[in-house]
């Protein structure tokens, strides 16, 4: 996700969105609408299994049961492959989704200045987009 660091600095900064400070629109507008994500386990039973904070995001219940199979089954590494697997595709899927949301909000913002500037050139208030 280095892309948007160098169009924020070398092009229009304005219409770059801040990954700190999104989602500046509201959910539905330019997706389709999708369920909201919510996280399966508790903030107290990652902490319990003395998962690391940045792994503490919405796959953390596929990392807990990856941990308890990697310490049940210890000196055989390949026993926990399918919950590897299944960790690493919810972790592939939330980065998908996460860079699907930067550009949307990205575009979103690169249309609200289309319309300023069209409303600022003809005058007129008409949404036409």
């Amino acid at each position: 996700m280095g892309a948007h660091l160098g169009r924020r600095y070398l092009w229009d900064a304005e219409a770059e969105p801040d990954p700190l400070h999104m989602p500046s629109f509201p959910a539905q507008l330019g997706m389709p609408a999708r369920q909201p994500r919510v996280m399966v386990a508790s903030a107290s039973q990652l902490a319990d299994a003395r998962v690391p904070l940045e792994q503490r995001d919405f796959c953390g219940h596929h990392l807990l049961r990856l941990l308890r199979c990697q310490r049940d089954n210890f000196p055989v590494p390949w026993g926990c492959h399918a919950l590897r697997h299944a960790w690493d595709s919810c972790q592939h899927q939330d980065y998908v989704m996460r860079m699907k949301e930067f550009e949307r909000e990205r575009r979103l913002r690169l249309r609200q200045q289309r319309l300023r500037r069209r409303h600022g050139d003809s005058g007129d208030s008409g949404d036409s987009e």
